[in-house]
C-alpha cells in the first residue's frame, strides 16, 4: 500500500494545482471488488450470453424495459438481461431490477421494427408476463420516474413483493423500519387484497417506527368469531398492539428461526400436510387491521399456514409464490453471489505479493494508465446514455496494447 500511495502522488510543480487524495491500490481493488459483489448480486443468477425466452417463464431474473422500442402510449414489453446487451445495447433502457415469473418479450409483436439476435424465432406474445408502470420508467403510487429530477426529497425505494412495483419510503402510509431491521415489503394496496396477512401481521411482522401522519386512523379490530374465552386486553406500546394472554407457546411457535438456510430454498408446498389452519387460530383472536404497508422480517414466509383451505386461498388470489421462499429477492442475490464465488483468488493481489518493491511500483504505475485510459474511453458510453459491449472493450484493450508496446520500442531505441 505505501509503495501504491508512493506511485499515486503527484509530481510537484506540475500545473500547481491543488494535490489529488492519494488512494492505494488496495482501496482500489476492493471499492471495484464491492460493486463486483453487488453486480454479481443482481445479475448472477441471469444470463448475460443467452435470451432467456428458451427458459419459459423464469422463476425470478433480471429486467429491462426499452424506451426506444416500446414508449409510453404503446404495449408494455419486458427483455431479459442479454437482450439488453446484444439487441438493445444503444437503446434508452429503464432497469427494472428482478420480476418473477417472466419470459422475454424482445423481438415479438411488441416489437414493431425489432427482431431478437439471439432467438429470432419467438412467439407474439407471452400472455403469461405481467405489466405495470414500471415497464414505462414510472413508479410508485405518484407515478413518477427513479431517479426524479423534480423531486428534491431524499427517499428510499423499496420493492412491494406481491405487485412487485417500487413505492417512496413516504408514500407507504407509515414511517418504514431501518432498512436492515426487514427483508420484504408488502404495499398498502396489497395488504387490502391481500388482507388475510393481517392476521400474521400482529405476530411477526416489524412495526414501522412512526404514522407518516396523524391524522390517519389508528386501524380496526378485527375478531373472525365470538368464542367462550376471555377477551384478551390489548396493551398499546409505540403504536405496536401486543397481546397478554395466555397462550405464549403459540407465539413462540411463530417467533422461532426458519430451519431452512440462505443458501437452500425448501420443497415448494403444492399438497397440504398440516391438519390444523393456523390462520384461522390467529383469526379468532382480535388483531388489528390498518390502512399502511407491511414489513416483514427473512423467513416469515415459513410461518404462513399451507393446510388445504390455506393452499386454495393462494391460489385463487394469484399469491402461491409466497409459501416459496426461493422466490425472494434474497434467495435469487444469493443464488446470483454462490454462482460466481467459485473460491477464486485475486490474480492481480497474488501477482502484487509475489515482486519486489520497484516491480510493484511499475505494476502499479501501468495500472494507473490503464485506469485513466479505460475511465475516459468508458466516460464517452455513459455520456452517450449507450451500453458497452464485448466488442469495444476487446477494441479498447487491442489499441492499449498497441499503444504499450510503440512506447516499449521508443524506450528501447533511446536506451541502445
Amino acid at each position: 500500500e505505501a509503495a501504491a500511495a508512493e506511485a499515486a502522488e503527484p509530481e510537484s510543480g506540475c500545473g500547481g494545482g491543488a494535490e489529488e487524495p492519494v488512494v492505494s491500490l488496495a482501496e482500489v481493488l476492493a471499492e471495484n471488488e464491492e460493486l463486483e459483489k453487488e453486480a454479481r448480486a443482481v445479475l448472477g443468477a441471469s444470463d448475460h450470453e443467452r435470451c432467456s425466452y428458451s427458459q419459459g417463464a423464469v422463476k425470478r431474473q433480471a429486467l429491462y424495459a426499452c424506451s426506444t422500442c416500446t414508449p409510453p402510449g404503446g404495449e408494455p414489453a419486458g427483455i431479459c438481461l442479454a437482450c439488453s446487451y446484444e439487441c438493445h445495447g444503444t437503446h434508452r433502457l429503464f432497469e427494472l431490477y428482478t420480476k418473477r415469473n417472466f419470459r422475454c418479450d424482445c423481438g415479438n409483436s411488441k416489437f414493431k421494427n425489432l427482431q431478437c439476435k439471439l432467438l429470432p424465432e419467438k412467439g407474439k406474445v407471452n400472455s403469461g408476463n405481467k405489466y405495470n408502470d414500471n415497464f414505462y420508467g414510472l413508479y410508485c403510487t405518484c407515478k413518477r420516474p427513479y431517479p426524479d429530477p423534480e423531486d428534491e426529497v431524499p427517499d428510499e425505494m423499496i420493492q412491494c413483493i406481491v405487485c412487485e412495483d417500487w413505492f417512496h419510503g413516504r408514500h407507504l402510509g407509515a414511517v418504514p423500519p431501518e432498512s436492515g431491521d426487514f427483508h420484504e415489503m408488502v404495499c398498502q394496496a396489497c395488504m387490502k387484497r391481500c388482507h388475510f396477512l393481517w392476521a400474521y401481521a400482529s405476530q411477526l411482522a416489524v412495526p414501522a417506527l412512526t404514522k407518516v401522519n396523524s391524522l390517519e386512523d389508528e386501524g380496526i379490530v378485527l375478531k373472525a368469531e365470538e368464542s367462550e374465552e376471555p377477551k384478551k386486553e390489548i396493551k398499546k406500546e409505540s403504536g405496536v398492539e401486543h397481546q397478554e394472554t395466555k397462550e405464549e407457546k403459540q407465539t413462540e411457535q411463530f417467533n422461532e428461526p426458519s430451519t431452512s438456510s440462505g443458501s437452500t430454498c425448501p420443497e415448494v408446498v403444492t399438497k397440504s400436510e398440516e391438519t390444523v389452519c393456523k390462520l384461522k387460530e390467529l383469526q379468532s383472536k382480535q388483531f388489528l387491521k390498518k390502512d399502511t404497508a407491511t414489513f416483514w422480517p427473512s423467513n416469515w414466509r415459513s410461518k404462513l399456514c399451507t393446510c388445504e383451505d390455506c393452499l386454495k386461498m393462494y391460489s385463487e388470489l394469484e399469491v402461491q409464490f409466497l409459501t416459496d421462499e426461493c422466490d425472494t429477492v434474497l434467495a435469487y442475490e444469493n443464488k446470483g453471489t454462490s454462482d460466481q464465488e467459485t473460491e477464486r483468488r485475486d490474480p492481480l493481489m497474488d501477482t502484487l505479493n509475489s515482486m519486489n518493491r520497484v516491480q510493484q511500483v511499475e505494476l502499479i504505475c501501468e495500472y494507473n494508465d490503464l485506469k485513466t485510459e479505460l475511465t475516459d474511453y468508458l466516460r464517452r458510453f455513459a455520456d452517450e446514455g449507450t451500453v458497452v459491449k464485448r466488442e469495444d472493450i476487446q477494441h479498447f484493450f487491442e489499441e492499449f496494447q498497441s499503444r504499450k508496446r510503440r512506447r516499449t520500442n521508443r524506450m528501447q531505441y533511446y536506451c541502445s
